[in-house]
């Protein structure tokens, strides 16, 4: 690339890189259209209901929240394209970025197969799974796949912070999110496997919150790197 190109690519991957970091943060709030919970009309349980339930096929305000899912998706499959397009290629980026883009997809497809309101084992309804029991639908598998993906986006990321001495706020405020969202995540493992109620609806919630709350801490994240990226990266 000419010198005259190289600036111009310079000039522009922070436009892009503040494109991408906003496609992040309206997906981010997107993902937290659950706390409509508490400002629209549903008789919903916090405490112990799934977040699923809110969007469930029949629910007064499922086309609210499946609507928000479908906007997190399709924004974050371009922003994470636009994340291995305009950034330096690495490893732990780069299957982080992928990862991110396979969350974008699985929430698509969370809202596209809602739960629906069936008896175990009828047609079309599935068998009941022994964890999440509530969720032995098609849409458990959508929502595995979502969780899955951004827990290695979130520690792909988390790893290049430290191994690239890049990605600095992750490593510091992205990280203290993590933890949380693994307490909660086992907190959701362990609970719904025992006797009794645990709260698995707060647990999920936090759990949900802190992705959202990630998601943001990788928009300014995306937004400092865009404006550094043409400096050499330290080795250890």
């Amino acid at each position: 690339m000419t010198d005259d190109g190289s600036k111009i690519a310079e000039r522009r991957a922070p436009i892009a890189s503040w494109l991408i970091a906003a496609a992040i943060a309206v997906a981010a709030l997107c993902y937290s259209s659950w706390v409509l919970e508490f400002v629209l009309p549903i008789d919903s349980d916090p405490v112990n209901q799934f977040l699923s339930e809110l969007d469930a096929e029949g629910k007064p305000y499922r086309e609210v929240f499946g609507t928000g899912d479908k906007i997190v998706g399709a924004l974050l499959l371009p922003a994470a394209l636009g994340g291995l397009l305009i950034f330096p290629r690495r490893r732990l980026t780069t299957v982080g970025w992928v990862a991110l883009a396979c969350f974008g997809a699985s929430t698509i497809a969370d809202a596209l197969l809602p739960l629906r309101d069936c008896t175990p084992g009828e047609p079309g309804c599935g068998t009941p799974s022994e964890l999440f029991p509530q969720l032995h639908q098609p849409h458990a598998l959508t929502s595995t796949l979502a969780v899955t993906s951004i827990a290695i986006a979130v520690f792909a990321f988390s790893l290049a912070a430290f191994r690239y001495h890049r990605w600095r706020i992750l490593r510091e405020f992205g990280l203290a999110v993590l933890v949380i969202g693994s307490l909660a995540t086992v907190w959701l493992l362990v609970a719904d496997n025992l006797p009794g109620e645990y709260a698995l609806g707060i647990a999920q919630r936090i759990q949900v919150g802190s992705m959202s709350l990630w998601l943001l801490t990788l928009a300014v994240a995306v937004v400092v790197e865009g404006r550094e990226w043409t400096e050499p990266v330290s080795r250890p």
